[in-house]
């Protein structure tokens, strides 16, 4: 039986980033920021169109590196060779082997592996990152929006922590493509008969939805994202474990 995370500390949100402070999100050096202040760190991983794992939130490339298109079209190696925008330390992209490599256990991990267009995608993720995370010796636990994505990982071997990412589906630009048939169950995590989640990563502003109480009443570790300021680490605090942060410092808040 997988032993349920304990998350003792706030989770620096993609790192301990700040943008003007020249340190990008989800970026080798906003990483260390966060291990030296012994901060757990969240991050994202999807797949680049060779299939490889990288770690980097967004689908398309603009925001975070200037270039144009979509992360999906691109191989491992255009990927790792954008520079962030606005890295004083010249960031890029990491494999997601490199990610591990750099954190090497000094941190818990809070993965995030990104939904994929399509079932193949999906696989393939899922199966690379259980086969990165094989030899690795650290704390970790993963996490998805997608059910789908946390039961194959466990089916390619992670024997770590697996949670389950949810809000209100009640925000349209987040959840384009969706039915409501399919909001509804997401909502209601009734996919946990097969999905078996350890720990639920959900909106502070949602923590207040009937399942999400109820498997909290029931033991079930609640973390809340994304809480940027001390009121909304306040109003996490009544339905929540812990808080994934950015933006403050929730220690001297």
């Amino acid at each position: 039986m997988t032993t349920r995370p304990s998350f003792d500390r706030p989770i620096a949100h993609r790192g301990l980033h700040d943008r003007a402070g020249g340190v990008i999100e989800n970026s080798r050096t906003a990483f260390e920021r966060a291990i030296a202040r012994g901060f757990p760190i969240e991050c994202d991983v999807q797949l680049s169109s060779d299939h490889v794992p990288v770690v980097f939130h967004d689908d398309e490339l603009e925001r975070l590196t200037g270039a144009r298109g979509f992360l999906r079209d691109k191989t491992i190696a255009e990927l790792t060779a954008l520079p962030l925008i606005g890295s004083e330390a010249g960031d890029r992209p990491q494999r997601f082997t490199e990610f591990l490599e750099q954190i090497a256990g000094r941190t818990l991990l809070q993965i995030e592996l990104k939904a994929q267009q399509g079932a193949a995608a999906t696989d393939a993720l899922a199966r690379s990152a259980a086969a990165a995370l094989a030899s690795y010796k650290g704390p970790v636990t993963v996490e998805s929006f997608d059910p789908t994505l946390i039961a194959l990982i466990r089916r390619y071997g992670f024997g770590g922590p697996v949670g389950i990412i949810t809000y209100a589906y009640d925000k349209p630009d987040w959840e384009k493509g969706l039915s409501p048939r399919r909001k509804f169950a997401l909502r209601h995590l009734l996919h946990w008969p097969w999905s078996r989640f350890d720990f639920i990563s959900c909106h502070f502003e949602a923590l207040q939805l009937p399942a999400v109480r109820l498997f909290r009443s029931l033991g079930v570790p609640v973390t809340a994202w994304t809480v940027r300021d001390p009121a909304q680490a306040r109003l996490a605090a009544a339905g929540a474990d812990q808080i994934v942060f950015e933006g403050f410092d929730p220690e001297s808040a």
